[in-house]
């Protein structure tokens, strides 16, 4: 169950450590609980609490805060933490908490991730994916022929310039996919890339994924760099005017580099000091249950990291299926400095 709703709101409100501090777990020392720190904020989530505390009898205490103010409150407590699992979303910031001293290996969780894809794990299995979301193109339908664009690669040519919206350097998705190609070819090579988006930009980068979308409708550019399941909420929303832009709005899962589709995750570890390693470890693996990973598809629009999971999800289904990368996740984080330094030296703002 959540805590109160009055934590909550100050966690989310991003009022400070001394707010978080506030809305530790009460009690957590006490009966079968199992304290979850989280950067996420879905439905799907809150389903998954319930069917895991339903099945278990563990109750599940939630405490919320964006990703980078989460991570900073678990190091801050050190030793004197309450966290049993921290969950957060892209590798980046799992890769940064897991450099902070933030999880610690769980080797009772070793038969359990042979099921996640290893590319999907960090190496070492200090933390692993449960669902992975896909930086993808959207294109305006009447004004784009997806044949052109097969590879990331295909948005540097003089075909697009003027025609491309994208987020800013800051924005860990974009230092993840650039970390991405940094791994699978080298700094060049990325930096080759990331100046020929520049070149091609058809406004500064501003605003979020959806914000892209919203663009593209407009006419403000062509094509934007996303993550699939911001395009799938729009798609499935029921308000008429998300459906006037979903109408106009297509999909494209573009290889990075020389390989598949950039695929990233929402991720998860046993936290470092955990008060209750027992069913830290049965949350975890609940994580990747078939109800778990069907929950995240049908109510987060992310992709199970688990193969053969059947969902419902006809927005998921008409985007079609993709080939993954095969880059660890491990090095989005690994090498996310030296992609900064690349869109700072090419003038991505």
């Amino acid at each position: 169950m959540k805590l109160a709703s009055a934590c909550s709101s100050l966690l989310v409100g991003l009022m400070g450590l001394a707010a978080l501090g506030a809305c530790s777990p009460s009690g957590s020392s006490d009966g079968e609980v199992v304290n979850v720190y989280t950067a996420r904020h879905y439905a799907s989530d809150d389903h998954v609490y319930a069917a895991f505390t339903e099945e278990t009898g563990i109750t599940v205490n939630v405490i919320e805060a964006p990703g980078d103010l989460l991570i900073e409150r678990v190091r801050a407590d050190g030793d004197r933490s309450q966290a049993d699992v921290v969950i957060t979303v892209d590798a980046g910031r799992l890769w940064r908490a897991d450099e902070a001293g933030l999880f610690q290996p769980a080797p009772e969780l070793a038969e359990t991730l042979q099921a996640v894809p290893a590319n999907l794990r960090q190496p070492d299995g200090d933390w692993f994916g449960f669902a992975s979301r896909v930086r993808v193109i959207a294109y305006a339908k009447d004004r784009v022929d997806p044949s052109l664009i097969t590879n990331f690669s295909d948005l540097t040519t003089p075909e697009w310039a003027g025609r491309i919206c994208v987020r800013s350097s800051n924005n860990v998705y974009n230092q993840s996919l650039l970390a991405a190609l940094v791994a699978q070819q080298g700094a060049d090579a990325a930096e080759g890339w990331a100046e020929g988006v520049v070149s091609n930009l058809a406004r500064p980068p501003q605003g979020g994924d959806t914000d892209q979308i919203r663009a593209v409708a407009a006419r403000e550019c062509d094509v934007a760099i996303i993550n699939h399941y911001y395009l799938a909420r729009i798609m499935r929303s029921e308000d008429p005017g998300d459906q006037e832009i979903a109408d106009q709005i297509g999909v494209i899962f573009a290889d990075l580099g020389d390989g598949g589709a950039h695929v990233n995750v929402s991720g998860a570890g046993l936290a470092a000091n955990a008060p209750h390693r027992e069913n830290a470890i049965a949350f975890l693996e609940y994580l990747l249950s078939e109800d778990s990973q069907r929950a995240f598809a049908e109510l987060t629009n992310e992709y199970p990291v688990i193969a053969g999971i059947a969902y419902e999800n006809d927005v998921l289904d008409a985007f079609g299926s993709y080939n993954s990368d095969d880059v660890n996740v491990d090095a989005l984080g690994e090498n996310a400095g030296e992609a900064q330094r690349i869109f700072d030296r090419v003038g991505w703002p």
